[in-house]
């Protein structure tokens, strides 16, 4: 109840036909349609009715308001009031299972639905009876049987009653004419002549006590040094005051605000800024600016300014057109931006329950619809504020038609302002919303709105919750996506948030293919060296395992270590014949014979063969070029050169006087045969005596080339002796 004095309790004049027919109807099961213009009655004749109806349902009766709400909300609010289930929305099957069982009488004040959406309403409930008050301008609906009663204005003499009855005292003669002509005026509105008296107390105020008129919150408040001055009380000799014109006895909401308090004139400008909702009185002193301002709701409501709407109030019929008219909207636009910045700290509140949210829901939404139309600078963000803080508390507080409405206004305010992260919360949010309320198509399209407008802003967090809301989509509709599939969107890198009562790591799942948990030996993959030949086998065990791994790799890194050295040795060792250093294993000489100098060696040039310029390929020094070395560690000498000037490590004349031990090999000045001696070499003697031979894996030799039947080919070429020479005494060196 809003502070001040209680109003008076007035009676219902010429209703008792209609309201006994309403109870025989209800009383029967008939749904009734009451119908008639503003302000003739209807509320009062519904809370009448009520009272008469209270012992005829099992479930008693359930009083609804219908200004702002569709036939789902008002299936909701009934499940509301007659089952208790606390921070409980059931869905659409599950509501409707539930409402049909419910057997009440259910009065709905201002009613906008109709049509088939009256219609679905009533065939959801068929065991209540329904008492709908609604303007002639609501269209009836199609299939239902409903009984209408039509609610006209007063008489005469019952306007004149009800005058009477609101000033409390006989009407003077003046005043009884002055009544009459109000009653032609108005066709006998019982809203105006509640009004009309309320006039007449002004009057009677100012002309008996006028230090009692000015003296409520407003003559003698204490007042700030830049206040405005206070009114001047009226002296004796104004004390005859008029009666008020026939014009402001039909419209008499301007004259009735200036003899009314500033809080209370302030209250009306809000209210007339949002569009006729009037906020709870617990909000007029922080909107007002003065700690009195909660009783400006009961001067408001004693002078008939206000009527109840539900559990609050909004200005009576015709009241905000009138106030329109005398100036109140001038600054509408500040006034309804100073209420959203109130209720944007209000609602995003710790100590402010999402229930109280909703029931200030309809103040709020009337102050973003005021904001988003706007030029002002600024309307659109301080919408977007309101609407990003009061949608979650409507949400948990189950309020879906309000949060509905919020998020619409505030996507659009987000778009206006080009606040493209707020807008696409918002899509997220009608989608989530579209989700609960069992539309999947519309969510789907919400949420893909989402995720593209946040991939645009690389908004990762924001994508993954999109997706996440797209996974319960695809769950609720039974639209799968393939497994292993790429998720739908931008392509943007999901990243996953641990909850805190969650490991690091997540929750294991259960692996799609069960794998093999036996254990395998660990497998190790090295370079083994060239597998030795044959040898005695000594009576140490044989190694196995890692061990033997290990010593193929020692192995190997030995004869690496003793292969450079050799290589290292050769190519350093005569520093005296660079020439030496043109021919490798690897690569053919090249130079002319003709005009290189032979090797500085002491022996005589010695005339190359007359062959063919193709034939200098087996030119090419052959393996024994090279020491091949063993495992251990010395120079093996080759089998493989060709009779001549070659070194070979061993004697070409005969046995080596001391085997193993390489003899270099003089070279006398004759012509070499142009045929071998020997078609093939064979291993020296020294060789077969070694006591642990090593032999080098060789590759198959090439066949002979033309024009020579020696296997190495002419070995007295003056490009091929003195690096052959050189290669020897490198093994020479090598092997001492």
């Amino acid at each position: 109840m809003p502070a001040g004095p209680p109003a008076p309790q007035l009676p219902l004049l010429e209703r008792q036909e209609e309201r006994e027919r309403l109870v025989r109807l209800l009383a029967r099961g008939r749904s009734v349609r009451l119908t008639g213009q503003p302000g003739s009655g209807r509320t009062a004749l519904l809370d009448a009715v009520a009272a008469d109806c209270a012992d005829l349902a099992p479930d008693g009766v359930v009083r609804l308001n219908g200004r702002g709400r569709t036939g789902a909300d008002l299936l909701h609010a009934l499940f509301d009031a007659v089952y208790k289930a606390p921070a409980h929305r059931p869905d659409r099957d599950e509501l409707l299972a539930l409402v049909r069982g419910i057997g009440a009488v259910v009065t709905v004040d201002d009613l906008e639905i109709g049509g088939a959406a009256l219609d679905e309403l009533l065939a959801a409930t068929p065991e209540c009876a329904f008492l709908l008050a609604a303007t002639t301008e609501t269209t009836p609906g199609v299939d239902a049987h409903l009984e209408e009663v039509l609610l006209a204005g007063l008489g005469r003499g019952a306007s004149l009653a009800l005058l009477e009855k609101v000033v409390d005292r006989p009407l003077t003669e003046e005043e009884r004419n002055w009544a009459g002509d109000l009653w032609f005026e108005s066709e006998g509105l019982p809203l105006r002549f509640v009004q009309a008296g309320s006039l007449l107390v002004q009057r009677d105020r100012l002309r008996a006590a006028p230090e009692e008129a000015f003296d409520e919150y407003d003559y003698f408040e204490p007042r700030a040094d830049d206040a405005p001055p206070a009114p001047v009380a009226p002296t004796t000799e104004s004390l005859d005051v008029p009666l008020p014109s026939l014009g402001e006895g039909a419209a008499p909401a301007e004259l009735l605000a200036s003899r009314l308090s500033e809080a209370a004139r302030a209250t009306l400008r809000f209210a007339v800024a949002l569009g006729g909702e009037v906020p709870h009185q617990a909000h007029l002193p922080a909107l007002v600016g003065d700690t009195h301002a909660d009783a400006a709701l009961g001067e408001l409501a004693g002078c008939s300014l206000l009527s109840p709407a539900g559990p609050r109030y909004r200005l009576a019929a015709g009241v905000l057109a009138q106030l329109v008219a005398a100036g109140y909207e001038d600054e509408a636009a500040t006034h309804a931006r100073t209420a959203a910045q109130h209720y944007a700290w209000w609602t995003s509140h710790p100590s402010v329950t999402p229930q109280r949210a909703v029931a200030e829901a309809d103040a709020i939404v009337a102050s973003l619809a005021r904001l988003v139309p706007g030029d002002e600078a600024g309307a659109a963000s301080a919408a977007v504020l309101l609407a990003r803080s009061a949608s979650p508390a409507f949400a948990a507080g189950l309020g879906w038609g309000p949060w509905e409405r919020a998020l619409r206004i505030g996507q659009e305010a987000a778009r206006i302002a080009g606040e493209v992260a707020e807008e696409a919360y918002f899509h997220h949010e009608l989608g989530v919303l579209a989700l609960c309320t069992g539309n999947p198509d519309r969510a789907r399209t919400e949420l893909e709105t989402s995720i593209g407008m946040r991939g645009v802003l690389a908004d990762k967090s924001g994508a993954v919750a999109g997706r996440r809301a797209l996974a319960l989509v695809a769950d609720r509709s039974g639209d799968f996506a393939p497994l292993g599939g790429a998720p739908s969107g931008d392509g943007t890198t999901a990243v996953r948030q641990d909850l805190p009562g969650t490991p690091p790591g997540g929750t294991a799942g259960a692996p799609l293919f069960l794998r093999n948990t036996v254990e395998e030996e660990p497998t190790v993959i090295s370079s083994l060296p060239p597998a030795p030949a044959a040898r005695k086998v000594s009576g140490r065990a044989v190694l196995g395992g890692a061990r033997r791994n290990l010593a193929a790799a020692g192995a190997g890194a030995l004869l690496i270590a003793v292969l450079g050295t050799v290589v290292t040795l050769g190519v350093t060792s005569d520093g005296d014949e660079p020439d030496s250093r043109n021919v490798t294993t690897e690569q053919t000489a090249t130079e002319d014979p003709a005009t290189e100098d032979p090797a500085d060696d002491g022996t005589e040039d010695v005339p190359s063969p007359t062959g063919p310029a193709g034939d200098e390929t087996s030119a090419t020094p052959s393996a024994s070029g090279s020491a091949s070395p063993s495992t251990s560690g010395s120079p093996s000498p080759s089998a493989s050169s060709s009779s001549g000037t070659s070194p070979t490590g061993e004697p070409t004349d005969g046995e080596s006087s001391t085997p193993g031990e390489p003899t270099p090999t003089k070279t006398s000045p004759r012509p070499t045969k142009t045929e071998s001696e020997s078609p093939s070499p064979s291993p020296s003697e020294s060789e077969s005596e070694s006591p642990d031979p090593t032999p080098t894996d060789q590759t198959p030799k090439p066949p002979p080339v033309e024009g020579s039947s020696s296997a190495s080919g002419p070995v007295e070429s003056a490009s091929a002796s003195a690096p052959v020479e050189s290669v020897g005494a490198s093994e020479s060196a090598a092997s001492a």
